[in-house]
């Protein structure tokens, strides 16, 4: 008697997982960019602080590490290579005993925070140009979002557009759009440890009063866009400095009541700016004592 065939249904199961660049893999890079930069600056400070002695003793670890270990060398390498000395235990003489390495100097110290600032903000940019592509926020915004690198920092520019405003015409009450706008960029400003200062400007129409004018509005304006990035999830202690300057610095220098004119600067500060922001806040609220006669 034949046996009778069964047939059981195969079931394959597929587990999308998500990731790619709407995930956090940048996260991930950008974590490891940020310590291969850490591992860079302090193979900077080993180079610039041991003397040649010591360089050449550390050669000597890569080209014959078994010396150090006292451990005899290998058949294949022939007594006496390397530094010349017996391949049982590395042989110091000769070398001048310079004590601990020497500090870095503050110049030094600068020129490392400097790179360093550089670096972490040519990072912080690519991740926003990035974010800008990809973000179904942020993207069909692309033209009125501007990012350059200036000499304060990593500069993100709001600009209007006659047909999209980025506020109510003469108002500090934010389109929609752009809240979402500034909620999108307050995480990407949390990822790097730098300060912001946020400008308001305007074009160069009045507003027909003298109690409240280009001066009020730019101010409020980058008041509300503060609130915004604080909404967004933004540090609060990651603002800077809040100003207006109303129409004094034009976008477009030939064209003052041109919609580009209207705009939301934040820049993301370099260490020297933010401290010179408040070096320039010290001095303008000192007040000089008066001695008595």
């Amino acid at each position: 008697m034949a046996l009778k065939e069964t047939k059981q249904p195969i079931i394959i199961k597929r587990v999308r997982k998500p990731g790619g660049h709407h995930g956090g893999a940048w996260k991930i890079a950008f974590a490891d960019f940020a310590t291969a930069m850490m591992a860079f600056f302090m193979l900077l400070w080993i180079l610039t602080s041991s003397t040649e002695n010591q360089k050449a003793a550390i050669a000597e670890y890569f080209n014959n590490p078994s010396a150090f270990m006292g451990i005899a060398a290998s058949p294949s390498q022939a007594q006496g290579e390397g530094t010349g000395s017996k391949p049982m235990i590395i042989d110091f003489k000769g070398a001048v005993d310079t004590g601990p390495p020497q500090p870095l100097t503050p110049e030094q110290i600068d020129e490392l925070a400097h790179a360093q600032d550089a670096a972490r903000l040519a990072v912080l940019k690519k991740i926003i140009e990035d974010k800008i592509k990809e973000s179904e926020t942020l993207s069909p915004y692309k033209d009125q979002l501007l990012i350059d690198i200036v000499t304060e920092g990593l500069r993100i520019q709001i600009v209007d557009q006659e047909n999209r405003p980025m506020f109510d015409l003469g108002s500090a009450k934010l389109k929609e759009y752009t809240r979402a706008i500034l909620h999108e960029l307050a995480g990407l400003i949390n990822q790097v440890p730098n300060r912001i200062s946020i400008t308001g400007h305007t074009d160069a129409r009045p507003l027909g009063g003298i109690l409240y004018s280009n001066w009020e509005l730019s101010t409020d304006r980058a008041n509300a866009a503060r609130r915004a990035l604080s909404e967004g999830g933004m540090q609060p202690d990651k603002v800077s400095r809040v100003v207006g300057l109303a129409s004094t610095v034009p976008f477009d220098r030939n064209d003052p009541n041109n919609p580009i004119n209207r705009r939301i600067n934040i820049i993301v500060l370099t260490r020297e700016a933010d401290a010179a922001i408040h070096r320039e806040a010290g001095q303008l609220t000192a007040v000089p004592s008066v001695s008595a006669h």
